[in-house]
């Protein structure tokens, strides 16, 4: 079962079981780490030279609470998490709230509310970043994969076109240099279905 690699690989690294102790214990409502950091600690293991923390550029932490949909509810998370463990860039984000600032920051038309983390996950501008985990009380590691694991798991870089264009897609690509940090990793052409 491919989730169970992916537990494999997320119990070998006891700096990301630390963090997901530290979103869990922290107890935000319905709190997950996901995207970069993720795929960092698969492709870093699988496709790289090992996976180094202090390279990671933000730990995403995603978050459901439709009763407080304000700029000022992500920053006390960030801040409730940064004091539990301040070492990782912690950044979390209400999901519930992305229909509020999603336009204006990244342009295009208005979004829908989102009403899962799920949905939320799905939205994530590649497959294989359309990924997230946590850990339940009995330190279970559950996991968030709309789009199934393969893309994560086998190296590919490819778009996920339910929010993101091809020209966001681009301008990702270039900033990430997937395939010069993890060769082995294939990059699907995003100008290509």
């Amino acid at each position: 079962m491919r989730e169970d690699e992916l537990r494999n690989l997320v119990r070998g690294s006891g700096w990301l079981m630390r963090a997901l102790r530290v979103v869990r214990d922290t107890g935000l409502p319905d709190a997950w780490i996901g995207a970069g950091v993720v795929r960092d600690l698969v492709w870093g293991q699988r496709y790289g030279d090992g996976f180094d923390p202090s390279s990671v550029r933000d730990v995403d932490v995603v978050f459901l609470d439709p009763t407080d949909l304000t700029r000022a509810n992500d920053d006390r998370a960030t801040a409730r998490l940064a004091t539990a463990w301040p070492q990782p860039p912690w950044e979390a984000k209400n999901q519930a709230a992305v229909h509020t600032w999603y336009p204006a920051t990244f342009g295009g038309d208005p979004v829908a509310p989102l009403r899962t983390v799920a949905e939320a996950v799905a939205t994530w501008p590649e497959y294989a970043t359309a990924v997230a985990v946590r850990l339940h009380a009995d330190d279970r590691i559950a996991v968030c994969a709309p789009y199934g694991l393969d893309d994560l798991l086998d190296g590919v870089w490819r778009h996920n076109p339910a929010r993101a264009g091809r020209e966001v897609s681009r301008r990702r690509l270039a900033r990430h240099r997937p395939a010069a940090r993890w060769p082995g990793v294939r990059v699907v052409d995003p100008d290509r279905r």
